[in-house]
C-alpha cells in the first residue's frame, strides 16, 4: 500500500443535505485515516475534500458514492488537487 499523499475534491449532487451526509462522511474519513473537510453550498450540494493515502481515500469516496442510508447521490464531480497537509477532518 501506497503511503503517497492525494487530495481529492467532490462535489456530491443528490438528496446530499439534512440526511447527516456531511458527519458520515467525516465517520468514514476517520475510520479510514483521511484528513479533509464537509460543507454544505448554496445550491443544495456538498462540498468534500480529502487528503490521505491514494487508498484510503479511494475507499471513503467510494462510500460518499452511495452516502448514508436516507441520501440519493445523483452525481459526483471530482478533481484531484495538491494536497496541503490537512490533519484532520472537520465539518464546515
Amino acid at each position: 500500500m501506497s503511503s503517497e499523499t492525494i487530495r481529492r475534491r467532490l462535489v456530491v449532487h443528490g438528496k446530499v443535505q439534512g440526511v447527516f451526509f456531511r458527519d458520515s462522511t467525516r465517520e468514514a474519513a476517520q475510520n479510514e485515516g483521511v484528513a479533509g473537510w464537509a460543507s454544505n453550498r448554496p445550491d443544495g450540494s456538498v462540498e468534500i475534500v480529502l487528503e490521505g493515502p491514494a487508498e484510503a481515500v479511494d475507499s471513503v469516496a467510494g462510500y460518499i458514492r452511495r452516502g448514508p442510508s436516507s441520501a440519493r447521490v445523483d452525481d459526483i464531480e471530482s478533481y484531484d488537487e495538491t494536497p496541503e497537509g490537512l490533519s484532520s477532518f472537520e465539518i464546515r
